[in-house]
């Protein structure tokens, strides 16, 4: 018996599925997958992914880790266990950045847990980031100044929601929203008070159970054409400010009458 056969004969029975319904699952046969659990043959590199992909349990831990030592659900939550790869740097030293590509942000929920999602991701590097995991996201919409539609948000990766900081702007990947880029205004028992830096948006609360992800902000990217807004765009901002704030004035005296 070895670790890793251990492993997914407890994994399995936390499932509740049956060794046939597994090798279903794997696309192999039943005598193949009982040969796993039974520690007289190792999986291929490409069923340990399905195997590692189906527990959601990296694949170091399934072949190094005890996991009946531990509280599975702690297990499931350590920094390690995520597909935030370890660090790579490039031939000088520096960190390697991974990039999500605009057009696979909206897969990138499903795809963080992938691996051949996060290895096949181009890379580029910053020589002033170091010391953390850091990955590049796309801005998306007006809530993000000055960050724009073709630009880039690098984050830090946060392994701890302890760890967050009043007033610093993160990237919060989370379940209903996926990728957003907010301030942090305050943490509270189960969820974090958020705001946008375009003052257009209210600030907003996010349960903690929707979050996937944080990435402290630590840089941008700019497209060749970036160039900051220009006064009257301020302005513009300014009016629908006003008429925001005559709106809310007008519910609260139709509410006050009635």
């Amino acid at each position: 018996m070895s670790v890793f056969s251990d492993n997914i004969k407890v994994l399995r029975g936390k499932k509740m599925v049956t060794q046939q319904e597994l090798a279903e699952t794997l696309i192999i046969t039943r005598s193949r997958y009982v040969s796993y659990e039974d520690g007289r043959s190792e999986p291929p590199y490409d069923v340990l992914i399905k195997i590692s992909k189906y527990f959601h349990l990296s694949i170091d831990l399934l072949l190094t880790i005890d996991i009946r030592k531990y509280p599975l659900d702690e297990i499931l939550r350590l920094p390690d266990n995520r597909i935030v790869l370890p660090i790579m740097v490039d031939q000088s030293g520096n960190n390697s950045i991974e990039i999500i590509p605009q057009k696979a942000a909206m897969g990138y929920l499903s795809g963080y847990s992938d691996p051949e999602y996060i290895e096949n991701l181009q890379r580029i590097s910053l020589p002033f980031l170091t010391n953390g995991k850091y990955r590049a996201f796309p801005a998306q919409g007006d809530s993000m100044p000055p960050f724009k539609d073709g630009s880039y948000i690098v984050g830090k990766y946060v392994e701890n929601i302890e760890d967050l900081k009043p007033n610093k702007s993160y990237i919060f990947i989370t379940l209903d929203d996926g990728i957003t880029y907010k301030r942090c205004k305050a943490k509270k028992e189960n969820s974090i008070t958020v705001s946008a830096d375009n003052e257009f948006y209210e600030p907003y609360d996010i349960d903690l159970k929707n979050i996937v992800e944080i990435w402290q902000y630590a840089s941008g990217i700019f497209p060749e054409e970036f160039e900051a807004d220009h006064p009257q765009n301020y302005n513009v901002k300014d009016m629908f400010l006003e008429l925001r704030k005559d709106i809310k004035e007008l519910n609260h005296k139709i509410s006050g009458n009635s």
